[in-house]
């Protein structure tokens, strides 16, 4: 099939989304079957600014309960260590900042599946820049490039203009799915469990023929 160089897919989300961990099974089978179809980008929404204050008791136990509250209604994997391992911030500006500096080098979506893993396997701090540093390193990038950019002017700008342009969008949260066609942006349906319906709704706007795998 040709790829419809006219549209744009836009993921939208957070690194340190918890919605976003949950979806990410669905969307990974999704994005595998838009890469032919259209262009698909992902935009950084930004939950929580700069903060070194650490979260609230009650706070900590808020979010906690929501990864149980996933775990159970979808199986998704947590380490619950975190919890007592870390002083939590409620801070994902600096994780976002990281899938930036990583798509400078060519590794965005590498980066974005470490920061996930690393906040909700392994129990370590993605809003930490040691361990944005870390994750760098891990991932093989520029490590010296990746800190200098990090911590730059210019990426801080960068990261404002895709909040801006994540908040434009017509969406309610993240993760949220929206495709750009013919000059007007449509908002896709999002399914925990199942990706087909969001691929029927992207195919008819597109008004792609090919439908052969829509339904499998």
């Amino acid at each position: 099939m040709a790829m419809n160089t006219d549209s744009q897919f836009i993921y939208a989300h957070d690194p340190m989304c918890s919605w976003c961990w949950a979806h990410k099974p669905v969307w990974d089978r999704l994005a595998a079957e838009l890469a032919d179809r259209v262009a698909v980008v992902h935009r950084v929404g930004g939950l929580a600014p700069d903060s070194d204050r650490v979260m609230p008791a009650a706070q900590q136990q808020a979010i906690a309960g929501y990864w149980h509250q996933i775990q159970e209604r979808l199986g998704t994997e947590f380490n619950f260590a975190f919890w007592t391992e870390n002083e939590p911030r409620r801070s994902t500006y600096p994780a976002c900042r990281a899938v930036i500096a990583a798509r400078w080098q060519e590794a965005e979506l590498a980066m974005i599946s470490a920061l996930q893993a690393a906040y909700y396997l392994r129990a370590l701090n993605p809003s930490n820049v040691e361990v944005l540093h870390q994750l760098a390193e891990e991932l093989g990038l520029d490590g010296a490039r990746f800190a200098a950019d990090l911590a730059s002017n210019t990426l801080d700008q960068a990261l404002t203009d895709e909040l801006n342009f994540a908040r434009s969008l017509p969406i309610a949260g993240f993760p949220s799915m929206v495709l750009l066609h013919r000059g007007r942006y449509h908002e896709i349906a999002l399914d925990y469990q199942d990706y087909r319906g969001a691929l029927r709704q992207v195919v008819d706007l597109l008004g792609d023929t090919d439908r052969s795998e829509v339904t499998k």
